[in-house]
């Protein structure tokens, strides 16, 4: 009888602790903790190396002036600065052309060749013609890119250039493009027919058309 007295609280603590008890204490212990919320994925930095591409790519799209300094050939006086700039489809030049006879009318074109290094300017070569078209007028059917309007001269030989240039472009790289090729005035106007000069005679100053930093 004292035994069975004894046994008693015995029983009693492990009944308190039960296998339910047990098995939730574990299920509690095994179970996965929350997993934290994943941080956001922080950008990837911009490759500089693209960065680079994408800004000399844009430089060149961007390219929207160039200039010419226009040197006399030898025994001649005529200079000039000019500047061009895209118009549309085209490319518009501008400036001006000084020691010209007074009133005079002159050829005006873009040669194939920025060489002005021969004393008559022969070393540009020929109007510059990608498209391979006979010369004529700007507007007015066929015609060499390189094709302008005359220039006239004021009474103190100087001229005020607004010209335009038709399927040109500028610092693209295309065969179209003008950077680097020459600038000629000619002693006599063009006729705008006669091939493949229009009959614009000598060449009295030669520049090479340069990029521009500037728009």
């Amino acid at each position: 009888m004292r035994r069975i007295l004894l046994l008693t609280p015995l029983f009693a603590a492990l009944a308190a602790c039960s296998p339910a008890d047990r098995g939730e204490g574990e299920m509690v212990a095994d179970q996965p903790s929350a997993s934290p919320q994943t941080a956001p994925l922080a950008s990837s930095p911009t490759d500089p190396a693209a960065n680079a591409d994408a800004q000399m790519m844009g430089g060149v799209n961007d390219l929207m002036a160039a200039t010419v300094v226009l040197a006399p050939t030898a025994g001649n006086d005529v200079s000039g600065n000019l500047r061009f700039t895209r118009s549309g489809d085209g490319v518009r030049v501008s400036g001006d052309v000084r020691g010209l006879p007074a009133g005079g009318e002159h050829g005006f074109h873009v040669h194939e060749n920025g060489d002005c290094s021969a004393p008559d300017a022969t070393s540009a070569g020929g109007h510059f013609n990608p498209a391979s078209q006979p010369h004529g007028r700007v507007g007015q059917g066929d015609h060499h890119a390189g094709d302008s309007d005359n220039l006239s001269a004021d009474d103190g030989g100087v001229a005020r250039v607004d010209n335009a240039l038709a399927g040109v472009t500028l610092g693209d790289g295309a065969a179209t493009d003008i950077i680097g090729k020459a600038v000629i005035v000619h002693a006599n106007p063009d006729d705008y027919a006669t091939q493949p000069t229009g009959n614009a005679g000598d060449r009295l100053a030669c520049g090479v058309i340069e990029a521009s930093a500037g728009r």
